[in-house]
């Protein structure tokens, strides 16, 4: 697939402030600082299109973009930031899960995961909520450009096992780097293979 235009739709807190125009979402979140927003600009090739930062925990709405007039990008608040105080916590999760449980075109959710680090618990705890609330997801491991391909491949290898201690099998997963563009065209095709077979139902 490619991208041939992106166009930024709107924020939101909550599900009754999404565009109007329905089209299919695929969402994407993380920790914060695991490079979201840098994957979603490489993804589009768009420098500016999501806003990158240094600093965790940036993206605090939900933002869509609107791809090729066909899909929306949708672009999340990071999760598990410990810089905040309580009640900001409480404020960014309830604008998250109210998007996950109740985002009716939501398709896909792409979660981030560092590649340069053991999973952790709060990774896998989001993993765990997911599953027990049956929301479809594949997994995108970032920054794989900052290691060597062995030991890029060690780590990855590492995490899934990882995972498959308390998951039968794994979801689709895919390694990118925002600054080399690895993954991207995969991660593409990808989303447009799902988008064909939702138009093929549609068809039925």
């Amino acid at each position: 697939m490619k991208i041939t235009e992106a166009l930024f739709s709107g924020s939101s807190t909550r599900i009754s402030e999404k565009p109007k125009q329905k089209f299919p979402e695929f969402a994407f979140i993380g920790r914060s600082n695991v490079g979201k927003s840098s994957l979603i600009n490489m993804l589009c090739k768009k420098k500016n299109l999501a806003m990158t930062s240094s600093k965790p925990g940036k993206t605090r709405l939900v933002n869509h973009f609107l791809i090729n007039r066909e899909w929306y990008l949708v672009d999340l608040p990071g999760y598990g930031y410990a810089k905040m105080s309580a009640t900001g916590k409480q404020k960014l999760e309830q604008v998250i899960r109210n998007y996950l449980n109740f985002s009716e075109e939501m398709v896909m959710l792409f979660v981030l995961i560092d590649s340069r680090h053991d999973i952790g618990q709060v990774d896998m705890d989001f993993l765990f909520e997911l599953g027990q609330s049956q929301i479809p997801f594949a997994i995108i491991f970032t920054k794989g450009d900052k290691m060597g391909p062995v030991a890029l491949e060690t780590q990855i290898g590492k995490i899934k096992s990882q995972i498959l201690e308390h998951w039968e099998e794994l979801p689709p997963t895919f390694v990118s780097s925002s600054e080399t563009g690895l993954g991207r065209e995969e991660i593409l095709d990808y989303i447009g293979s799902v988008l064909e077979s939702l138009n093929e139902t549609k068809e039925q």
